[in-house]
């Protein structure tokens, strides 16, 4: 039996029918398509790319020291729900639970939101000794609205879908998807947008500039701070982006192989992601009704979190390793690597008081 048809092919058939599609559309299929999705078919961890957690325990240390201090803060409430978007192998989410054992009386039932089932099999076998309460959700929605909610998203945001709209002599143009030539490519849409639909500050962007925006990042962002503003807790999103307005050139990229590819070749066979708009992210927290904090370095969060110290704690413990502990540290933290270009931004309820790290 012949098995599906290669997942290019098959946008070009959406193509033919309906006509060219968003970026975001594009970007929705590519990654999540059930068949040949990049995300669905395989655990792209260390063969395309590497996360904050799988460099380091550190990492999911401080987080986890994080969720605890955010109760403490809070006067320990009870019956919490901790939740992870986009939790990878599990890693993040098996380094915290650790550190919060530190906090005995702090319970937590845990959500693993992940759509993807050979990602989701991966999560089971890593956190099966946890000897947490743990339910995997393929998406987040309102059943995650009844409690306290602690949340954690790594490196989740910027593989959402974005759509980009480009500068052009006739006004603003989304940029949309077509099959030219037997191949995917880029086009404009024959027409442009309404001034009011582009932000003030874009305007001063030159023919051919890019805008990208992302609603479901901003959707998701401001239903997530409407739970922690009126049930308490707090969310925590750390990813790399831009926290002001960003300039005028895309950031849509597709790495495979912990290399750049071509964004249209081959769709499913890499992953795509676009830099977070943490400004928009922050706005969108406190339409939410949350306090918001940051954007920051993700390297001073950590640094302020204690991460310079739990390393000197592990050199001296294991000085055989001391050596790659120094590097995971550098490479968390050091503004060349990943201190600067990523961030963290905090959402807490109203009556909450400083945020760790920030």
């Amino acid at each position: 039996m012949n098995g599906p048809a290669p997942l290019a092919a098959r946008i070009a058939e959406l193509i033919a029918v309906q006509g060219p599609i968003s970026v975001a559309q594009y970007m929705t299929l590519a990654l999540h398509d059930a068949q040949s999705g990049y995300y669905a078919t395989r655990d792209p961890l260390g063969a395309d790319f590497i996360t904050a957690p799988e460099i380091s325990q550190m990492f999911g240390e401080m987080l986890g020291l994080w969720c605890v201090q955010v109760w403490e803060d809070q006067g320990r409430p009870q019956n919490l729900r901790l939740v992870e978007l986009g939790p990878g192998r599990g890693t993040l989410m098996a380094d915290m639970l650790r550190a919060m054992k530190q906090a005995p009386d702090m319970k937590v039932d845990v959500v693993m939101v992940e759509a993807s089932p050979v990602l989701q099999a991966i999560q089971r076998r890593t956190l099966r000794d946890s000897g947490a309460s743990i339910v995997w959700k393929t998406h987040f929605d309102e059943e995650l609205a009844d409690r306290p909610l602690l949340l954690v998203a790594n490196e989740f945001f910027d593989a959402l879908p974005i759509r980009q709209y480009a500068k052009t002599q006739r006004g603003w143009c989304e940029r949309m998807v077509v099959e030219k030539d037997s191949a995917l490519s880029f086009a404009l849409a024959p027409s442009a947008l309404p001034p009011s639909a582009i932000p003030p500050e874009r305007a001063a962007a030159p023919d051919g500039g890019i805008y990208e925006t992302s609603p479901a990042s901003t959707a998701l962002a401001e239903e997530i701070a409407r739970i922690v503003a009126v049930k308490g807790g707090g969310a925590l999103i750390l990813d790399y982006g831009y926290s002001g307005p960003g300039g005028f050139g895309e950031t849509l990229q597709a790495v495979k192989a912990n290399a750049f590819a071509d964004v249209l070749a081959d769709p499913g066979s890499h992953d795509l992601s676009a830099h977070v708009d943490f400004a928009a992210m922050a706005e969108a927290g406190r339409r939410g009704g949350a306090i918001v904090h940051g954007p920051r370095g993700q390297g001073e969060f950590l640094v302020r979190l204690g991460l310079a110290r739990r390393a000197e704690q592990l050199m001296k413990a294991n000085p055989a390793k001391a050596k790659s502990i120094y590097a995971a540290l550098e490479r968390l933290i050091h503004p060349a690597q990943m201190g600067t270009l990523f961030k963290a931004l905090a959402f807490l309820p109203p009556p909450a008081g400083p945020a760790p790290g920030f």
